[in-house]
C-alpha cells in the first residue's frame, strides 16, 4: 500500500461549550434563568452580585454626606468647648432613670416572631405555609377522613380499596364487582357491604366524591342542599343520564315536555344544576402556582411605545476582584488552576447573559415597532407577523428568534403577553391587503359576545359578516379559530329565552 499526504480545505461548524451555554440560556424563561444564576453564584466563587451603578453612586454620595456632617459636628463641638468631657448618653436631656425605663419598655414591647401555621387575620398577606407545604392529593384527603370514621377492620379495608379506585376528578373509576374480585383475595365480601361503605365515602368531603357518573355526582350535591331550595326537586329530576344528554344537546323543548315545566322554571332548574361542581376532586388537588415574570416592559414615552428589559429579572453579575488578583500570582498550584477555570466559566456566563439580553431587547423592540397598532387599538388591529420577518430585521436565524420568544413575556398596558402571541399568519383581504389571524380571532370573539342568546350566529353568518368587512375567511377557518378559543358552536350557545 502506497502512503501519500493530501491537503484538503473544508468548513464545518463546531459548537463550543460557550456557544452551547449561550443557546441554553437564550431559551430559558425568567424564572428558570434566576435559578440558573443562583446555582452559578453558589458554585462559582469568582461570581458575585453587583449593585446597580446608580445605586452604588447614590450610596457613595450618602456616605460622603454623612462623613461631612460628622466632621462638621465634631469640629463645631471642639470649637465650642475644647475641654468638654465625653458624654455617655446620646440625649443629654434624658436622665439615667429614663434611659433604663426606655430599655425596659423596648424589651417588653419587642416579641420575637414565633413560627406558627395559623394565618393572621389579614387576608391580603400570602399564605407562606400553604405555599411551601407539599401538595395534598385527593387520596390523602379521603384516607384522612376514613381514619376519622368509625369503620370496622373489614369495612376499612373495603374503604381503602374504594378510595384507591377514585380518580383525580372524584369519580369511582371501576365497577363494584371488580372491587369485589380484588377483595376476594383476602376473604369473601358481599356487594351489599361494598355498596354500604361506598355510601359512607360519598358523604365525605368534597361533596359528590365517589360518584359513578355525572348524574350521581350532581344528585349527591343536591341532596346536601337545603330541602327548601326553590325547584330543587325539578333539578333532581333533571340530574339523570337521559335528561343530562338532552341538556347537553340544548334540546329544551323535549326537556320541558318530559319534566312538564314552564320555560322560567326550567331555566331556574338549569341554573341550579350549573352551580354544582362536575369535578369535585379538582377542589382538593393542590397545585403549585405558576408565576409569570415579564422579561420586557413596554411603556408609552412622549407618545412613542418603547420596550425595555425588566431590570429585576436577573441580578447584575461581576467578577470578584480579590480572587481575580490571586489568580495573577502565576504559580501552578491546584488552587490557582481551579480559580482560573472558575474565572473562565464566570466570564462565559456574564458574556452569555449580555448576549441574551441584547438579543431579547432587539426582538422585543422589533415586535413593538411592527405592532404599534395593537398597543394603540387592541387585538383587532394586530398586524400579520412571522418569525422570518423579525429574523430579517435583526439579522438572525429564525431558530434564534424562536428560542428567544419561547417562554418570554412582555408587560404592556393591555396585560401580560407571551412574545409568541404577537406572531400570527395572515389572511388576504378584499382590497389586496392582509389581516392577522389574531385580529380575526378577536373579531369572532367580539361577535359572539354581542350575539343574541336566543338566536346565536352561526359560523357561516360570521363568515358573511367578515366578508362584508373585506376579510375573506372560509367557514371551516372560522370554526377552527372558534374552537381554538374554546367557544362552543351556535347550537350549544343557545339559551331557553
Amino acid at each position: 500500500m502506497k502512503q501519500s499526504l493530501d491537503l484538503r480545505f473544508g468548513q464545518h461548524l463546531t459548537i463550543t461549550p460557550q456557544l452551547q451555554q449561550a443557546i441554553r440560556l437564550l431559551q430559558l424563561s425568567s424564572v428558570e434563568l434566576q435559578q440558573e444564576i443562583q446555582e452559578a453564584l453558589e458554585s462559582n466563587p469568582l461570581l458575585e452580585e453587583g449593585e446597580d451603578e446608580a445605586a452604588e453612586a447614590k450610596t457613595e454620595d450618602n456616605a460622603g454626606e454623612t462623613a461631612t456632617a460628622d466632621e462638621t459636628e465634631t469640629a463645631g463641638a471642639e470649637n465650642d468647648d475644647p475641654e468638654t468631657p465625653e458624654i455617655e448618653i446620646e440625649n443629654p436631656s434624658m436622665a439615667e432613670g429614663e434611659v433604663a425605663d426606655a430599655d425596659a419598655d423596648w424589651d417588653e414591647g419587642f416579641e420575637p416572631p414565633i413560627a406558627s401555621s395559623v394565618r393572621s387575620g389579614n387576608d391580603e398577606m400570602p399564605d407562606i405555609d400553604a405555599r411551601n407545604s407539599p401538595p395534598q392529593t385527593l387520596r390523602d384527603h379521603l384516607l384522612w377522613q376514613m381514619q376519622m370514621t368509625p369503620f370496622s377492620d373489614s369495612d376499612k379495608q373495603i374503604a381503602q380499596a374504594l378510595i384507591d379506585a377514585i380518580n383525580e376528578d372524584g369519580y369511582l373509576g371501576c365497577k363494584l364487582d371488580e372491587i369485589q374480585q380484588l377483595l376476594a383475595k383476602h376473604g369473601p365480601v358481599e356487594l351489599d357491604e361494598i355498596e354500604a361503605v361506598l355510601h359512607q365515602i360519598q358523604n365525605f368531603d368534597p361533596l359528590g366524591v365517589g360518584a359513578r357518573d355525572l348524574a350521581e355526582c350532581l344528585r349527591l350535591q343536591l341532596k346536601a342542599l337545603d330541602p327548601a331550595t326553590p325547584l330543587i326537586e325539578h333539578a333532581a329530576s333533571l340530574a339523570t343520564p337521559a335528561n343530562l344528554a338532552l341538556l347537553a344537546a340544548r334540546d329544551y323543548t323535549q326537556l320541558r315536555r318530559d319534566l312538564r315545566l314552564a320555560p322560567p322554571e326550567l331555566q331556574q332548574a338549569i341554573q341550579l344544576i350549573q352551580r354544582l361542581n362536575p369535578r369535585p376532586g379538582g377542589n382538593v388537588q393542590a397545585t403549585h402556582a405558576g408565576y409569570v415574570v415579564p422579561d420586557v416592559i413596554v411603556r408609552k414615552v412622549r407618545g412613542v411605545w418603547r420596550a425595555e428589559l425588566n431590570g429585576e429579572v436577573a441580578p447584575r453579575l461581576r467578577i470578584n476582584r480579590l480572587y481575580e488578583r490571586m489568580i495573577h500570582r502565576g504559580d501552578s498550584s491546584a488552587d490557582n488552576r481551579y480559580l482560573q477555570d472558575q474565572l473562565q466559566q464566570a466570564r462565559w456566563l456574564i458574556k452569555s447573559l449580555a448576549s441574551r439580553n441584547e438579543t431579547l431587547l432587539k426582538v422585543a423592540r422589533t415586535i413593538v415597532d411592527r405592532q404599534r397598532a395593537f398597543f394603540d387599538h387592541g387585538p383587532e388591529a394586530m398586524k400579520p407577523l412571522v418569525l422570518h420577518d423579525v429574523a430579517e430585521i435583526v439579522e438572525m436565524h429564525e431558530s434564534t428568534i424562536s428560542r428567544v420568544t419561547t417562554s418570554k413575556y412582555m408587560l404592556t398596558p393591555r396585560g401580560i403577553f407571551e412574545l409568541k402571541y404577537f406572531f400570527s399568519s395572515h389572511v388576504a383581504t378584499a382590497d389586496g391587503g392582509t389581516c392577522s389571524a389574531t385580529a380575526i380571532r378577536s373579531l369572532i370573539k367580539k361577535l359572539v359576545e354581542d350575539e343574541s342568546s336566543v338566536k346565536p350566529i352561526s359560523d357561516s353568518k360570521i363568515a358573511e359578516i367578515l366578508e362584508r368587512q373585506g376579510i375573506n375567511v372560509a367557514r371551516r377557518t372560522i370554526a377552527k379559530y372558534r374552537e381554538s378559543m374554546s367557544i362552543p358552536p351556535s347550537s350549544q350557545r343557545k339559551s331557553i329565552t
